[in-house]
């Protein structure tokens, strides 16, 4: 999730599919998968797999290649390869085919790699679900720990389905990472003086200041299968690429720097963290992928709570802080409403989008946890 001590530092055509039966979707061996590289364009990759290699690949999509030969060139060099090949080997593969002079564009051989290994690995499309919203009122940080958890249980589950949570924060707050020491983190005294709860979350990365109004958080509950055949590391841009999307409609050019953060030319403007959740019973399990955006920022405050930050920035002032991150406000110009408007409206252009809304079950479950766990000094405190 935006580290805020750290901020300071398409329409489809050919839908992938859970294959019916082993071997793929087309039988006899035969596997489908794509992948949308992120700033980029759609790979789809259609392939047979006999004897442990691969055959008679086709890879298609929107992209831009040239010369013509290039493309068989890439399927050439993708059939032979044994199956177990990662999307590394792959890629070193079809570099080494390329005609002379080969110019790509919305494309690269990582991406191609990538798409082979989700057709293997049965991978799902965000068009093969149907999305939930749940967009409620403001709620206290524990409350916010606790529905991630219970949210993306219950699409682990199979009893919620895929949603996309944006969060409206009660109460000014202090979120650190899961594996953080807390007395390392945050400067006790300074979140006493200014009334800052200090919480922890269930997943990793670092500490987060957040104020209600001056960020805009979300969170994605998805399935295990939407980001099979990804690396950790690819998931995220993955799982991110309709933010810059709807970041670029409003005339922001932005581009996700790995691990884990939202940047543009002016600054990092987000940045994000996940958790693996297993399911019940066998089931695949569910990733949890949440984001939290600068809006704002009182770089100030900031740097009396977060002890990160004064050790970052002590030497450097708060105009270093504003310059570190770049607030989304400043940079579009729009009311934070507008901007949260857009973004959902981008992600419903693309893959569609229900309103919904925590179920009382799920709620009376979250209550629970935000009152016996992340409200507990035990908790909070597990790492001292």
């Amino acid at each position: 999730m935006c580290s805020a001590a750290q901020v300071i530092g398409i329409n489809r055509t050919v839908p992938a599919l859970i294959p019916l039966f082993p071997g793929g979707r087309n039988g006899g061996g035969s596997v489908h998968g794509e992948y949308k590289i992120p700033g980029g364009k759609l790979v789809v990759v259609d392939l047979d797999v006999q004897d442990g290699v691969l055959r008679r690949a086709r890879v298609a999509g929107d992209f831009f290649l040239e010369p013509d030969e290039a493309l068989d060139a890439v399927n050439d060099a993708l059939n032979g390869a044994p199956a177990a090949t990662d999307a590394t080997g792959l890629a070193a593969r079809v570099e080494a085919a390329l005609p002379e002079g080969t110019v790509m564009y919305g494309l690269t051989s990582e991406g191609i790699g990538i798409a082979v290994r989700r057709a293997l690995a049965h991978a799902t499309d965000w068009t093969d679900y149907d999305w939930q919203l749940v967009r409620e009122g403001p709620q206290p940080p524990a409350l916010h720990m606790a529905l991630d958890e219970v949210l993306t249980a219950e699409v682990a589950a199979g009893r919620r389905p895929p949603t996309l949570r944006v969060w409206e924060w009660g109460a000014p707050a202090v979120i650190i990472g899961s594996f953080q020491s807390l007395r390392n983190e945050v400067d006790a005294a300074g979140a006493r003086r200014h009334g800052i709860e200090v919480v922890r979350r269930i997943s990793g990365g670092g500490a987060m200041f957040v104020e209600p109004g001056n960020t805009i958080t979300y969170s994605l509950s998805v399935p295990q299968a939407l980001v099979q055949g990804l690396s950790f590391q690819d998931s995220y841009a993955y799982l991110d690429d309709w933010v810059l999307g709807a970041l670029g409609d409003m005339g922001i050019k932005a581009w996700y720097q790995p691990l884990n953060d939202i940047a543009t030319e002016a600054g990092k403007v987000a940045g994000a963290a996940q958790k693996r959740v297993v399911g019940p019973e066998g089931r695949p399990g569910a990733v949890l992928h949440h984001v939290t955006m600068s809006y704002d920022i009182d770089a100030a405050k900031m740097l009396e709570v977060l002890r990160i930050g004064q050790e970052k920035l002590s030497d450097k002032g708060t105009r270093s802080a504003n310059k570190r991150v770049d607030p989304l406000r400043r940079q579009t110009g729009l009311p934070r409403g507008a901007v949260i408007e857009r973004m959902i409206g981008s992600f419903r252009g693309r893959y569609g989008l229900t309103d919904g809304k925590v179920t009382a079950r799920e709620l009376a479950r979250a209550e629970e946890l935000a009152r016996t766990k992340f409200s507990s000094p035990e908790w909070t405190a597990r790492v001292p």
